[in-house]
């Protein structure tokens, strides 16, 4: 009797992780293939030697929407309006992607808040056209 309480407990342990994985991967290539979706590491504080956090940023409409990598959240980390988005600078890294595409560092920033996003060439291009693309505000600079 011990036995089969134990050995269930053990399927349903291993039933639990299989499914944790399979949340995990579903996720990750939904994220992956949305239109406008690329990959990107985000760092908060750039001040800081805080540690680059990575996930998949995709564009919308009005808004910038960024998931973390490691998290199970429907729900995106982070997301930045893009009337209030200002790319700051870009400094080229002596890295490349998975794909051997070249990356860059770009400082951000969205109202007070300043940040660092690191991605490649392509997704840096396709974040300024993005940007300049939007529609024009009422107002008078």
């Amino acid at each position: 009797m011990e036995l089969l309480a134990v050995s269930l407990g053990i399927g349903a342990l291993l039933l639990a992780v299989v499914l944790v994985v399979i949340l995990f991967v579903s996720r990750q290539r939904t994220l992956s293939l949305r239109v406008g979706a690329f990959t990107c590491l985000v760092r908060a504080d750039p001040a800081s030697d805080a540690t680059w956090t990575a996930g998949t940023a995709q564009y919308g409409v009005d808004q910038l929407v960024w998931w973390r990598t490691l998290s199970l959240s429907p729900r995106p980390a982070r997301c930045w309006s893009r009337s209030r988005l200002t790319l700051l600078e870009r400094e080229p890294l002596d890295e490349t992607d998975d794909a051997g595409r070249p990356m860059l560092r770009v400082h951000c920033r969205h109202d007070q808040e300043v940040f660092e996003l690191r991605m490649s060439v392509p997704a840096f291009a396709g974040l300024v056209s993005w940007l300049e693309a939007a529609p024009r505000s009422g107002r008078v600079v």
